[in-house]
């Protein structure tokens, strides 16, 4: 019995954190276009690392979808990201940067952070290590891989639409 329940414990929180996916070795991004994530357009605020998180995303123009993210903690920007959603051979790829508050970029100046399409399932766009999730008009969910100090964690980023 104890074997039974320890088993179903953990296949639930298995299942409960994986909301984010990676591609495995040789597998290539499935055929996407923008349309399958124009939902992601408008002014979005939500709450995340103890601050206010905004993110800003541009409806498509010139195969891509721009957007901008803010986190502000006790009144002061704490970094950015700036990146887009972009067609690229037949599929989508999400790349970003990170700047400090002061715009300082993290990354070197050529290096982009750089993320394959998994898969399109119903309201979820399945990106290395991100999904995007609509949950109605007016609310998202952005679910995140985090690794730091060695250690991976999954954050999960509820916005309404502003």
């Amino acid at each position: 019995m104890k074997l039974t329940t320890l088993v179903f414990v953990l296949a639930s929180i298995s299942c409960h954190a994986q909301n984010t996916l990676s591609l495995n070795a040789g597998e290539n991004s499935p055929k996407a276009t923008l349309s399958e994530i124009t939902w992601m357009e408008g002014h979005w605020k939500g709450e995340a690392f103890g601050g206010i998180t905004e993110e800003i995303w541009s409806p498509p123009l010139g195969g891509s979808m721009m957007f901008s993210f803010k986190l502000v903690v006790d009144g002061a920007v704490n970094f950015y990201e700036l990146g887009h959603i972009r067609e690229l051979d037949g599929t989508l790829v999400f790349e970003l940067k990170h700047f400090g508050g002061d715009l300082k970029g993290w990354e070197e100046r050529e290096e982009v952070q750089r993320f394959k399409l998994i898969k399109v399932v119903g309201n979820r766009l399945y990106f290395e290590g991100f999904t995007f999730e609509k949950v109605t008009a007016d609310e998202i969910n952005i679910y995140a891989r985090i690794h730091q100090n060695g250690t991976e964690e999954e954050v999960v980023f509820n916005y309404k639409k502003q």
